[in-house]
């Protein structure tokens, strides 16, 4: 089991750190979460960051000027009653 020394506390469960190809691919086991870097600690350091955001601790929804800025009419951009699709789930 491997851990990132960036930020300890965000990982107390297991991790698994493999590599494919020129990619180092990380899991949280408990979220679920994954994902990659160029190099060991790098996979881990957005592995601290990917299940942050998924718990919450970081980040927040945009705001509709934010959506604006990026050039999305909040308006235009809603799922309705339709299901996410598959990845999203």
């Amino acid at each position: 089991m491997a851990s990132s020394s960036s930020n300890e506390s965000t990982h107390t469960g297991e991790i698994r750190l493999w590599r494919e190809d020129d990619w180092w691919i990380a899991t949280d086991v408990e979220t679920g979460v994954t994902t990659q870097g160029e190099s060991r600690a790098d996979a881990l350091d957005n592995l601290d960051e990917a299940v942050a955001l998924h718990k919450g601790e970081i980040g927040h929804e945009p705001t509709e000027e934010e959506l604006r800025e990026l050039g999305i009419d909040p308006a235009a951009n809603a799922t309705g009653e339709d299901e996410p699709p598959d990845v999203l789930k």
